[in-house]
């Protein structure tokens, strides 16, 4: 999966909007680097686009200091995709006839990896037959256009030629990037939700697991191509993506059996289901009567799914547990990372607000097999689910990688 996009920004007003998809950008977990002419940089300013990139920005070819001294090169290698937003007259002009008179032209020059561009300018401009014909030779050379829209422009007049929104620049990207994935018949399991662990006909030990982190991450896996087996305790949450093949299961005991089944053809397991740790040693067939006296129930501890179906992982096999904690976070969910074989964890702290069961968001922290830590902000489950996807799915390519 391309996760190295380079953009490049233009003079244009137009350029504020890329602003807001650098940020899309790195919030879905694709790493991104800016380069920007000087006229650029007359609408942004350097900070901002260093502030939301997390990385430096290139603007002169010759300056001192920068990091080697063909920089132009070192970028275009280091990309796996290039954007262009805005792409105005001037450079697209440049491009279609081999011009490279500063860091952006001269890098493009030296690109031989796809390259989108989203052209914005006045309409007039737009339909000028030099334009027309510069935009048509980046195309028959493989350019990617992302096409104009009318709508209310700089000059003060209504007509066709604003930049896509970032919004939907973001999608076309993202689309792209992920479509290597469509043809790589790829399989993952993931579970979700909690278990219920009968004590009588009507009574059982649970938690208030809804299921959604893992229907997010199947959802977000099936949006990619991946052939999705969901196993999932009792929740009246669906999916929305019509090919995650659910099962349904009640107990630990059931969720295991069924991932048994799975988990040899499973390229990629995610474990996030809240997996009860106990269940009584006998059911009662009919329901218990209040009584008096107390009650006591025996437990027994359930088998460890994730470790008993880890201990068996192929070679090429991605793992992925999930772990909530009280206290001693870190220190407890790497020993879980190591103790279960895993490849990755993802940790919960109840510690932190919006974290946890029953609410839209989540805070995690995604820890390696190297116990490097990603600390991600609190947001919604569904921006989770697509950061640890990309996350999983760039570590699976990358241990294929030699066989392919």
């Amino acid at each position: 999966m391309a996760k190295h996009i380079l953009v490049g920004i233009s003079g244009g007003i137009a350029a504020y909007k890329t602003l807001t998809l650098i940020r899309l950008l790195v919030k879905n977990g694709y790493e991104v680097k800016v380069i920007a002419t000087e006229h650029a940089l007359q609408f942004v300013t350097p900070l901002t686009i260093e502030t939301l990139s997390n990385n430096k920005l290139y603007v002169n070819m010759f300056e001192v200091n920068q990091e080697r001294t063909t920089t132009h090169i070192a970028l275009s290698q280091w990309a796996d995709i290039c954007l262009l937003a805005p792409a105005t007259a001037n450079i697209i002009g440049k491009i279609a006839n081999g011009i490279a008179d500063d860091a952006l032209s001269t890098t493009l020059l030296a690109m031989n990896k796809p390259v989108f561009f989203a052209p914005a300018m006045n309409e007039n401009m737009l339909n000028h037959f030099a334009v027309e014909h510069n935009i048509q030779v980046l195309k028959e050379k493989g350019y990617i256009e992302i096409q104009p829209k009318e709508g209310f422009l700089a000059c003060q007049q209504n007509g066709k030629g604003r930049m896509a929104e970032p919004e939907e620049i973001f999608k076309v990207l993202d689309d792209y990037c992920s479509s290597v994935y469509k043809n790589m018949n790829i399989k993952a399991l993931v579970t979700a939700g909690g278990t219920r662990e009968p004590i009588d006909a009507v009574r059982y030990i649970g938690n208030s697991s809804t299921g959604l982190m893992g229907i997010c991450i199947a959802d977000v896996l099936a949006d990619y191509g991946v052939k999705v087996d969901l196993v999932i305790g009792p929740s009246a949450l669906q999916t929305t993506n019509k090919n995650v093949q659910r099962t349904n299961v009640q107990t630990a005991a059931q969720m295991l059996d069924v991932c048994q089944n799975k988990v040899d053809t499973a390229d990629i397991v995610i474990m996030s289901a809240a997996v009860a740790d106990y269940t009584p040693v006998y059911k009662f067939d009919k329901k218990l009567k209040k009584q008096e006296q107390n009650l006591q129930i025996q437990l027994q501890p359930t088998v460890d799914i994730l470790k008993t179906l880890a201990s068996n992982k192929k070679e090429n096999q991605i793992f992925v547990g999930f772990a909530l904690e009280t206290d001693h976070e870190i220190e407890n969910a790497k020993q879980k990372l190591h103790a279960k074989n895993l490849d990755f964890i993802v940790l919960n702290s109840l510690n932190d607000k919006g974290a946890g069961f029953e609410t839209a968001t989540n805070k995690v922290y995604i820890i390696d097999r190297n116990d490097t830590i990603e600390n991600l902000p609190l947001q919604l489950k569904q921006d989770v689910a697509h950061h640890i996807v990309k996350r999983v799915l760039n570590e699976f390519q990358a241990k294929i990688k030699p066989q392919l």
